[in-house]
């Protein structure tokens, strides 16, 4: 059962997939649109990796401010999930994202990613953290 992790933001939607076992996650590309609230293309994209990869869940990550309250991101992502789910018709699970990005601007960094490398793949990384997360979650619990 494979699983997509979408990291969601207003112009890039990031994303990873997990082996057919559930249990890593890799980075797989980032969806550009121009406009924030242009996202019929970016819907469809994901629609064809569902497909494509024969995903049966979508984690979605929940930008949460950290005192762990809901601003205007959160609910951007929850409208953005909500939307997936009609079009989709697969689960679309809510996964805390605080300090993925963070935790991927790290890695590459270590990594020795130059900095305009860095910004074409950092969505993919942080969707693979998220995804990662979750994935790891399921095997504890």
């Amino acid at each position: 059962m494979r699983i997509l992790g979408l990291d969601y933001g207003t112009k890039t939607v990031g994303v990873a997939v997990s082996d057919e076992l559930g249990l890593t996650a890799q980075p797989l590309e980032t969806i550009t649109r121009k406009d924030a609230n242009k996202l019929r293309r970016t819907y469809a994209r994901i629609e064809e990796l569902v497909r494509e990869y024969q995903a049966e869940a979508i984690v979605l990550g929940f930008p949460k401010n950290m005192n762990n309250t809901v601003g205007e991101r959160g609910d951007a992502a929850m409208d953005f999930r909500d939307a997936l789910v009609r079009r989709i018709g697969i689960p679309v699970i809510m996964w805390d994202e605080r300090l993925t990005t963070v935790a991927s601007e790290k890695v590459l960094m270590e990594s020795g990613v130059r900095r305009e490398n860095r910004k074409k793949v950092i969505d993919q990384i942080a969707a693979s953290f998220i995804l990662q997360g979750y994935l790891d979650s399921r095997r504890e619990g």
